[in-house]
């Protein structure tokens, strides 16, 4: 894991997105304070259309409770 400050990660970002490698990361500080970090995309599987077909009941369209409706608004 490599850290940089916010100034020199805007001056070299292109450098920084280049090297990265699969499992490395990238720690930004500001203040000696990590902020954000600079990971690379994982490579994941492609997403398969229809993976649900015929999986998806009935029920999946029913009205939610009252009691799990106002647990989304809130």
């Amino acid at each position: 894991m490599s850290t940089v400050t916010i100034e020199e990660g805007q001056a070299k970002l292109v450098d920084l997105i280049h090297t990265l490698q699969s499992n490395e990361e990238i720690v930004i500080t500001e203040n000696s304070q990590p902020v954000a970090r600079l990971t690379p995309i994982a490579e994941g599987t492609p997403r398969v259309p229809g993976i649900a077909q015929r999986k998806v009941t009935d029920a999946f369209f029913e009205p939610l409770p009252e009691e799990e409706l106002k647990a989304w608004e809130q």
